[in-house]
């Protein structure tokens, strides 16, 4: 017997979940572990939710709240979430909690005092307006990179990493204040001298699978720099130095821990040292989006540490939604909480399973789903198993008839039944979960095929042998298949085993003993139920209707009153004096007369006009804005012009002074 430590990926706490976190995370995760149970192995699996970093803080900012109030909401959603999918974990925390708090300093503390984290003084960011540091993602401008819109940490387009001070244009989340750059400090995690150990972790490690390697590998190649660990916030585990007033770890460096802080907790109430499956096999389940971070990241910590690395990452790559990217910020997203209101959870449990293999991006459509749900848990499996338990009663007083003298369609038939569990669970151990499923599949289409071709209804007329050892073989397959189909949608083979009145299966090698002739098995009712069509094209709708509202606010929230207009006060200005900025390449610090003064002005026209160019030009100005810095130059007012050409907007007609109405 083995024991193994199964992992989800964190869900982060700023939102419920969505199909796309079940089909790449928590279902191959249950399943996997589902089949581990019942092959005797001990298993722990465990998962938290993930509560500290920027977007909980922006959020509850944004609704004047606390962001342990906007976590604690998320967390029970998320819990109802994984709980309403029959997801089997063990354990379920939160990186709020205690226990999570001292783990993570403790292992700060660890790899602080065997220099591994080290102080660095560095230039931040800072909102003079809110009077701060500004963390990654308390920032958002223009991507050096490909010139999209992005984040302090990452542009989504292009999927470069960034460091706030990167951006161009950049502006603070909360206020909109233009930051200024100044002199502070972190603390960074020496990453780079984990280059060879994590290359030789990758390339060695023959359990990881092929996108996992090669992604990290890709990133391995531009050659792995130190990695900042600490922010300037309040909202997150604070840094345990006495120097470090201010500064909390990291998310991405305590998250982490999120695995050993929900097992610990599991530890204090099961009795049971949860060091002891860490030791002996470790699997990560996560999603493609942080394959770097666990690993690269992940393992290179554990590394400084001295504990051992994982044995596995798996990642599920990407889901999208009738062929386009989900966005949860359109509405463009089906929530788990509004699937189960109308379906049962076995069916997309089956269909994210069916749809394609967990390695390569796949879709979800309501028609597909439909399609597959009728196709095969209808037509095949419920088709099946219906007409197996319906003529058992009928010729045979719902009994497992006797057996003998079977024919070469009804040993083929056997061998079939018998080499299921088997094949099966190859599939799952090796993580082809969507196989194991298929193969299921290909032995009860054969199933329904041996059941036409011995016609039991009319042997039952003419040879009743033939027709007890087919519904003798049918009833064996039935059984198997309450087996065998448990890790994969466990309340319907739960309804099996009920019907064919054995207990709830928990032993996978129970499949490999056959019924007793005699058997007494229970009434046959409906298990799958066809979709019709009205009720996939309600939730069609229901999707149209939710990406229109949600255009429709993005469009009503760029439209301004008349009077928010006025408030913005323009005047005709000339330039009297045009000078470079020192260390920017896009700003000049102008003079301008505006009529009754001069106002000092910094503006991004570097790359557009040398400074003589601007000379007595007569410009656009906004002078009522609130002053700012921007590197360390005083800005009194704004230049009106083009974004991409930096052309000026001139009016050469126009007094200077006269204000435009």
């Amino acid at each position: 017997m083995s024991k193994i430590f199964i992992s989800c990926a964190l869900p982060y706490a700023n939102g419920p979940c969505h199909l796309g976190h079940l089909r790449s995370t928590y279902l191959p995760a249950d399943i996997y572990a589902r089949y581990n149970r019942m092959i005797g192995n001990d298993v722990l699996m465990v998962c938290a939710t993930d509560e500290h970093g920027t977007p909980i803080a922006v959020k509850a900012d944004n609704e004047n709240k606390k962001p342990i109030e906007i976590s604690k909401r998320y967390h029970d959603m998320i819990a109802e979430d994984i709980r309403s999918m029959n997801i089997s974990l063990d354990s379920f925390t939160r990186t709020t909690d205690k226990k999570h708090y001292d783990i993570a300093q403790n292992f700060f503390l660890d790899l602080y005092n065997k220099g591994y984290i080290y102080k660095k003084d560095i230039t931040q960011l800072y909102c003079e307006n809110c009077e701060k540091f500004l963390p990654d993602r308390y920032v958002q401008g223009i991507c050096p990179v490909c010139g999209a819109e992005a984040r302090g940490d990452h542009c989504e387009k292009c999927g470069r990493a960034l460091e706030p001070t990167e951006l161009e244009e950049p502006e603070c989340l909360t206020c909109g204040n233009r930051p200024v750059i100044k002199d502070s400090y972190q603390y960074f995690f020496k990453l780079s001298e984990f280059q060879d150990d994590i290359e030789d972790y990758i390339n060695n490690n023959d359990n990881l699978p092929a996108n996992v390697k090669n992604y990290a590998l890709n990133w391995l190649k531009e050659g792995l720099k130190d990695w900042v660990l600490t922010r300037d916030m309040d909202w997150g585990i604070p840094v345990p130095l006495d120097d470090a007033l201010g500064k909390v770890i990291y998310v991405w460096g305590e998250a982490f821990l999120g695995y050993i802080s929900s097992a610990s907790q599991w530890s204090e109430h099961s009795g049971k040292k949860w060091e002891d499956y860490w030791n002996d096999y470790v699997v990560h389940f996560i999603g493609k989006d942080i394959i770097y971070h666990h690993a690269i990241f992940w393992p290179a910590l554990l590394d400084a540490y001295g504990c051992k690395l994982p044995d596995n990452i798996y990642a599920g790559e990407f889901l999208s939604l009738e062929g386009q990217k989900m966005s949860t910020s359109k509405n463009w997203v089906v929530w788990i909480s509004d699937f189960v209101e109308e379906f049962e959870p076995d069916l997309l449990r089956y269909y994210l399973t069916i749809n394609a293999p967990l390695n390569k991006d796949t879709d979800f459509s309501w028609k597909d789903f439909q399609r597959r749900n009728n196709d095969g848990l209808a037509d095949v499996i419920g088709n099946f198993l219906h007409r197996t338990f319906t003529f058992t009663h009928k010729f045979f007083d719902g009994k497992i008839p006797e057996y003998k003298n079977p024919s070469k369609e009804d040993l083929d038939f056997e061998i079939a039944i018998k080499e299921l569990p088997d094949k099966v669970g190859e599939y799952i151990s090796n993580y082809e979960f969507r196989d194991g499923l298929l193969e299921i599949f290909r032995v009860s289409k054969m199933g329904n095929k041996y059941f036409n071709d011995q016609e039991p209804w009319k042997a039952v007329k003419e040879d009743m042998q033939k027709a007890a050892n087919t519904l003798y073989l049918s009833n064996q397959l039935a059984k198997v298949l309450a087996i065998v189909l448990k890790p994969y949608i466990p309340t319907k083979a739960d309804e099996i085993a009920k019907i064919i009145n054995i207990d709830i299966p928990e032993k996978w090698d129970d499949a490999k003993e056959f019924l007793p002739v005699g058997h007494q098995i229970n009434k046959a009712k409906p298990l799958f139920k066809k979709i019709e069509d009205d009720v996939i094209d309600d939730e069609i709708k229901k999707l149209e209707e939710n990406l229109k509202d949600s255009m429709e606010e993005d469009s009503m929230s760029d439209i301004i009153t008349i009077d928010e207009f006025d408030k913005v006060e323009i005047k005709i200005g000339q330039i009297k004096e045009a000078e470079k900025i020192e260390k920017s390449d896009k700003l000049l610090k102008l003079q301008v007369d505006i009529g009754d003064e001069v106002r000092q002005i910094v503006a991004g026209l570097a790359k557009f006009y040398s400074p003589d160019e601007l000379i007595d030009r007569k410009v656009a100005v906004v002078v009522n804005l609130k002053p700012a810095k921007l590197f360390g130059t005083l800005s009194e007012g704004m230049i009106l012009a083009t974004g991409e050409s930096g052309a000026l907007l001139t009016p050469d007609e126009c007094e200077i002074g006269e204000r435009i109405q």
